[in-house]
């Protein structure tokens, strides 16, 4: 192939645009994946949000701009039903987890809860992506969501660091299994949304304060930074099996919440 039919093959300059393409947000209807599917359908798509509550827009007028779907990411048979039903997409990002708290001690009595939190988060993922692949636009993508305890582990969160590394390292692996498909995970820092409700007013203040005095970034992030991120990871066709941090530094300073 001469040098002139190269320039021909190369893909226009990136942009953010997702107009005509649809994404699918696995946790999307709060938190950090509603921040998703919100820059999605700021980007142009058309995104549908699936999680394992229901939820009127009357009473969450911010999910109006989306196609709602109930689904338990731990359920395999309903994960394999639902992405038949779904058909064709263009952008998978799952962004699901289970219930904080519920994975349980190192040294608890028996492993239920670390059995249980893995199955979900981990095994949850992989049916996700294992059922979604064969409906993925070539030039599609997957983004896995973990946390920067990945990288920074925590006393008594053994299981939410161990299972958050095993996505990562499975974001890696599809990428190289599922080409030209990419797949990529995002590592979100302190975010702020409704996952820090159990802190009482005035520990949430406090925490709310170190991570501004603390963190690089001077400020607590929000579902739209990663939000963000994850558009870029949707429209940019040459980044694969990567994991992108957006923590406004939180894994270079020592700090525990």
């Amino acid at each position: 192939m001469t040098t002139s039919q190269n320039e021909l093959k190369r893909p226009h300059s990136p942009s953010y645009d997702l107009t005509g393409k649809r994404v699918v947000v696995v946790g999307g209807k709060t938190g950090i994946g509603l921040g998703m599917a919100q820059a999605a359908h700021a980007a142009g798509a058309s995104v549908t949000v699936a999680s394992r509550r229901s939820a009127s827009v009357t009473n969450h007028p911010e999910l109006a701009p989306f196609e709602q779907l109930v689904l338990d990411i731990g359920d395999e048979d309903a994960v394999r039903a639902t992405f038949g039903a779904i058909g064709r997409l263009d952008h998978l990002l799952v962004a699901a987890g289970p219930t904080d708290g519920s994975w349980g001690a190192f040294m608890d009595e028996d492993m239920r809860g670390v059995r249980s939190y893995a199955d979900s988060k981990f095994l949850g993922s992989w049916a996700c992506a294992r059922y979604a692949a064969p409906k993925l636009s070539s030039e599609g993508s997957i983004t896995f969501l973990t946390g920067g305890i990945a990288a920074r582990p925590k006393i008594g969160m053994t299981a939410v660091t161990s299972t958050f590394a095993a996505v990562e390292a499975l974001a890696r692996s599809l990428a190289l299994e599922l080409g030209p498909i990419r797949v990529n995970a995002i590592r979100p820092g302190f975010i702020d949304t409704d996952l820090w409700n159990f802190l009482s007013p005035t520990d949430a203040a406090d925490v709310r304060e170190r991570v501004r005095d603390n963190f690089p970034a001077r400020r607590i992030g929000y579902p739209a930074d990663v939000g963000h991120a994850a558009v870029f990871l949707m429209t940019n066709a040459y980044v694969t099996g990567t994991v992108l941090e957006v923590s406004g530094g939180e894994t270079l300073v020592d700090w525990q919440f």
